[in-house]
């Protein structure tokens, strides 16, 4: 666990720098770009590199062997190379060179995400899987807390100053990892010259698999497009005010955060399948029954309670995807969960959308709860069954 907890450096860093960048380069781009539809389209770059090059580094870190491992070699690339970049965005010059700088951020960041997701089970044995991702979950959540304490104290200083921050904080981060975490010996030795099968993304899309990322995309786009869009339903549809509206969003996140560790542990002793369904099952009701209200003080509630059932679904769904197949394919899998998770928050915003443009902001919700309640159906294809075998745990 101690190994653990270092580990989420790695995510701490990582949410720490995507929620300044979240936080403040709409600000930057809304100097050139007066378009707020164009401004959203600029902030899923990211989606877009998670879509095509996250599962290509995933899957390639799988078939990497040196001397450093599989994960950290993109690791000693990416981290450096996107502190470097996040640290020049607010010093661009003009919107082309604001542009250049976000493409590089955003493609540096694609580099290591998904090596540095997979480290994880590289390092932890099966049975400890899900309380690990509530530690690092933990630990990523954490960083988005203090990105916005901090980083916003240190934005009324100067601009430049919370992406300095972050950069700083993610080379420390890449030092410590390197110095602590050491993949299994039996990964990158030469004790065993026969080489490992090559793992084919075809092979890991059995029926299980199919069911369990079925479910990770609808649930997904049910929580993107509640979080995309309630600030919009807050105020237009509640009667809140702007500040209100998003503040209230704070309430499922630290209800989250709080309830990260807890839904891996109950993950870990009751079964990754069984925690997620009845979180599943909760924001089928959660979403259903907030059409119905429009008192900021129960909305707010039932929030903390949504947030409690988010936690058991996105605590326990990625430890269950990788326990699905064998720990040849971690980075594989590591990949295909982060390209079906980053399809649904493209497609999300805009179809969640349209639904409030024809039916009214009620929609929000009702279209919510039936994408919960599509995920509910894909689960019962799904086997609970774990394949990997554990290898060692570094």
């Amino acid at each position: 666990m101690k190994k653990t907890w270092l580990l989420g450096l790695g995510f701490f860093s990582i949410s720490l720098t995507w929620a300044l960048y979240n936080a403040f380069v709409p600000l930057f781009l809304s100097n050139y770009l007066k378009s707020a539809a164009m401004i959203g389209f600029m902030m899923t770059i990211d989606n877009y590199f998670a879509i095509f090059l996250q599962p290509w580094i995933g899957h390639r870190s799988d078939k990497t062997n040196t001397r450093f491992g599989r994960r950290m070699p993109y690791l000693l690339i990416g981290m450096p190379l996107g502190a470097v970049f996040a640290s020049l965005i607010p010093l661009h010059t003009g919107f082309v060179m604001l542009v250049i700088f976000m493409v590089l951020m955003n493609l540096s960041m694609s580099l290591f995400r998904s090596p540095t997701v997979a480290l994880m089970p590289d390092i932890t044995p099966e049975r400890d899987r899900t309380k690990a991702n509530g530690v690092i979950n933990f630990m990523g959540g954490l960083g988005s807390v203090l990105a916005f304490g901090v980083g916003s104290k240190l934005y009324g200083i100067s601009s430049y100053m919370p992406f300095l921050f972050a950069g700083i904080i993610m080379l420390m981060s890449m030092f410590v990892l390197k110095a602590v975490i050491k993949e299994p010996i039996t990964l990158i030795s030469n004790e065993n010259p026969k080489p490992r099968k090559p793992v084919k993304i075809k092979e890991q899309l059995d029926k299980t698999t199919i069911f369990i990322l079925a479910a990770i995309f609808f649930w997904f786009v049910s929580y993107q497009g509640v979080e995309a869009l309630f600030t919009l339903y807050g105020t237009k549809y509640i009667g809140m005010t702007e500040d209100a509206a998003s503040f209230s969003l704070v309430f499922f996140s630290l209800a989250f955060l709080i309830f990260a560790l807890p839904s891996g542990w109950l993950g870990s002793k009751f079964g990754k399948k069984k925690i997620i369904t009845i979180g599943v099952i909760g924001l089928v009701v959660i979403f259903g029954s907030l059409v119905f209200v429009d008192s900021p003080l129960i909305l707010r509630l039932l929030l903390v309670i949504g947030g409690i059932f988010w936690a058991c679904i996105n605590i326990n769904s990625y430890p269950w995807i990788v326990a699905t197949g064998n720990e040849e394919s971690i980075g594989t899998r590591t990949g295909i969960y982060y390209f079906v998770s980053s399809l649904a928050a493209i497609s999300s915003p805009p179809l969640l959308g349209l639904f409030i443009d024809i039916f009214g902001y009620p929609a929000l919700f009702i279209s919510a709860s039936l994408g919960m309640l599509l995920a509910l159906l894909c689960l019962f294809g799904a086997s609970s069954e774990a394949k990997s075998k554990v290898i060692g745990n570094g």
